[in-house]
């Protein structure tokens, strides 16, 4: 185990699993991830390598033995007949005969239907009334000859899910950990390996679970395939549904006239729909009309009476083109079915999710260290849900006066609902607000940029917002950054530079002004100088694209002759081969008249592989010698360096907060990958550049 890890085990002690154990009890039981580690945390949760093996095992046999495969619903209804009782674990929901003034039960994958239920079980578990829910139910069996009666008993049934929850202890717990620590556990809990993804990655996962904290949170997330854009409204909570289709009934989704029951936005915190996108749906407008009323107002009504309701709602979907074509052809919003593609539907969305800077899963994404139980961490959300955190904001900051009052609903909810994610006790500093206030801004800014393209209608808002009596900082989202030229240029509504001398950030020139007052993630840049390489500070996003090694160091290494390279972390594969990239641009600029070009790297010692450390350093110097360049290498061996500087000739000392290693995770083996072939392709780390001249 890792510090984390024994961390985690110390003070959530039973709330906490090591999540590679679901795989190797699912099996062939095709039943949620909430289910499995339900068992699994009565099971499995300590440390002890013994005790998971023998707890595994044991779940492995409740499995075998209780739960309900469709297959062998036939025996094992026959097996409840001979017994007499069994115990099984099965999808149940509930309906009131009223002919009979009774609720009645059906088992999914058991095949039985109208088991008589009593009225203190259906009290507790309203969730049994709305499209089911996962249980441990024991079954009996006593015949009878009434047509209309089931010969099964339900003699005890148990939703799978926490009975307690003690949020003051959570919260006090949340203060041992540092804020990137907690932003990991939750990573890891939802079944991801925080090590896999950036620090706006895993923002965007948990924006996700705002919709099982926060009340009434409209979310939208479009994006490619396979970037598990619908597996925590699947897989992650008992108080979520998902919609598989994208399309439901007026009657399931809110309330059916005929019998006057609240439909599905009446029971579950959240309601997704899964595959939302297509052009080609139809959805019928009905449920469009009363679907936009609910999420403006949070009620809804079908001609009987006016009906309230909590519900989040989460709309997931895949786009057909990539973001390069929608921002310069279409919107953002181009896949969805034209009922929806409607500037009253899309301006109450809270948030937009780019699901294009959301890697594609792949294996070695999953964690297989430990998290919280999944069931355990979705009653925290739950118990949070009830509280208010957006009037905290007002205590240190204020927006700009020109946001509507629907971007200021977004911006608000969204900052709340990451509030309680990351800081439940209130508890964040200054700068930790300010990031995900300027955070939040961004997701209703997708929504509202979109906006004007599709709709003349709508008034230019200014997203910017300050420390009271501080300085404004102004938001762009990071498509207005990566495409400065296009990214405005399909607007119905007239759009113009906040200032000829401040041009929006481009892709060519990520730098930001020399003013100390103006945020460093900020998109206003320094017009190039006419006199030589700039002077001064660049900031660049996270998964911002279009920066290369040469474009940072090029207009710096003509006529070079000694480049001093002080950087602690020349140690693994992948940054020795950052290193091999920035020396084939120094010699790119090498002029081949003078004898040789001397680079010079001071980092430190690998611990865990020296050998393997010197040897790619070898192989990199013998690669560069013949054509000019000596590179040598010393270790410091107290690992005191910190500072990063890669120094030309005694004429720049250039500042690199990150050193050489600003490239985001990408498939470098695969030599058919555009990403390995061409730096601008790829996404960087948020990281910091300052140029000084000695």
């Amino acid at each position: 185990m890792n510090e984390l890890d024994r961390k985690l085990n110390e003070i959530f002690t039973g709330y906490v699993v090591r999540k590679d154990l679901v795989k190797l009890v699912r099996g062939n039981a095709a039943v949620p991830s909430y289910v499995l580690e339900y068992l699994l945390g009565q099971n499995c949760a300590t440390d002890d390598e013994e005790q998971i093996a023998a707890g595994v095992e044991r779940v492995r046999d409740i499995l075998a033995k209780h739960y309900v495969q469709r297959a062998e619903a036939g025996a094992i209804r026959s097996d409840i007949k001979q017994s007499g009782y069994m115990r099984v674990i099965d999808k149940v929901s509930v309906m009131l005969n009223e002919k009979r003034d009774a609720y009645e039960a059906t088992f999914e994958n058991l095949g039985i239907s109208r088991v008589l239920v009593d009225s203190d079980t259906v009290k507790r578990n309203r969730r049994l009334l709305v499209s089911g829910v996962w249980c441990v139910a024991d079954i009996g069996y006593s015949p009878n000859e009434a047509k209309d009666e089931s010969p099964y008993l339900l003699q005890q049934l148990k939703p799978i899910q926490m009975a307690r929850f003690d949020l003051d202890g959570y919260i006090e717990k949340r203060t041992r950990f540092t804020v990137d620590e907690w932003l990991d556990v939750i990573i890891r809990s939802i079944g991801l390996d925080p090590e896999q993804l950036g620090k706006r990655s895993k923002l965007f996962q948990l924006t996700r679970l705002v919709t099982y904290c926060e009340r009434n949170y409209n979310l939208i997330e479009l994006g490619p395939k396979g970037t598990g854009k619908s597996h925590v409204f699947s897989e992650f909570s008992p108080h979520g549904i998902l919609i598989s289709g994208g399309e439901v009934t007026p009657a399931k989704l809110f309330v059916n006239n005929s019998t006057g029951r609240i439909g599905l936005v009446g029971y579950w915190d959240c309601v997704a729909f899964d595959e939302f996108a297509g052009v080609n749906k139809r959805p019928k407008a009905d449920i469009v009309d009363i679907l936009k009323n609910y999420m403006a107002n949070k009620s809804f009504s079908r001609g009987i009476e006016q009906v309230t309701a909590e519900a989040s709602m989460a709309f997931v979907g895949n786009t057909s083109h990539d973001v390069a074509y929608m921002i310069n052809q279409t919107d953002l919003f181009e896949d969805l079915p034209k009922v929806y593609h409607d500037p009253a539907f899309i301006d109450r969305i809270h948030a937009y999710i780019p699901g294009w800077e959301v890697d594609i899963i792949r294996g070695e994404m999953f964690c297989t260290d430990y998290g919280f139980i999944v069931d355990y961490l979705a009653e925290a959300l739950r118990s949070l849900r009830g509280l208010d955190y957006s009037g905290q904001l007002w205590e240190r900051f204020e927006l700009s006066e020109t946001l509507s009052t629907r971007d200021r609903d977004g911006v608000m909810k969204t900052y709340s609902g990451l509030m309680k994610l990351l800081f439940p006790g209130k508890n964040a500093t200054i700068e930790e607000e300010a990031e995900i206030i300027e955070f939040a801004l961004e997701m209703r800014k997708r929504v509202k940029d979109q906006l004007y393209r599709i709709d003349e209608t709508f008034a230019r808002v200014d997203f910017s917002y300050r420390e009271i009596g501080g300085q404004w900082r102004e938001v762009s989202t990071l498509e207005e950054i990566n495409f400065p030229n296009t990214y405005h240029s399909r607007d119905k509504v007239p759009w113009e530079r906040r200032d000829a001398e401040e041009p929006l950030l481009s892709m060519d020139d990520a730098s930001v002004p020399e003013n100390p007052d103006l945020q460093l993630s900020q998109s206003a840049i320094v017009s190039k100088a006419d006199e030589g390489p700039f002077v001064g500070h660049k900031s660049y996003r996270e998964n911002q694209r279009g920066v290369s090694y040469e474009k940072l160091f090029g207009p710096y290494l003509e006529g070079a002759r000694s480049i001093e390279i002080i950087d602690p972390y020349i140690r693994t594969f992948h940054q020795c081969r950052n290193l091999m990239e920035v020396l084939e641009v120094i010699i790119t600029h090498f002029d081949y008249c003078v004898p040789e070009i001397h680079v010079h790297l001071l980092t430190c010692p690998d611990q865990y592989d020296p050998v393997k450390q010197d040897d790619y350093l070898c192989q990199i110097a013998d690669a560069l010698h013949p054509f000019g360049l000596t590179l040598e290498w010393d270790f410091d061996d107290t690992n005191t360096i910190h500072a990063r500087h890669f120094v030309i000739d005694d004429k720049w000392d250039i500042l690199l907060d990150r050193g050489l290693d600003i490239w985001q995770k990408f498939d470098s083996g695969n030599a058919f990958a555009i990403e390995s072939r061409v730096q601008e392709m790829r996404m960087v780390k948020q990281f910091e550049i300052t140029y000084m001249k000695l």
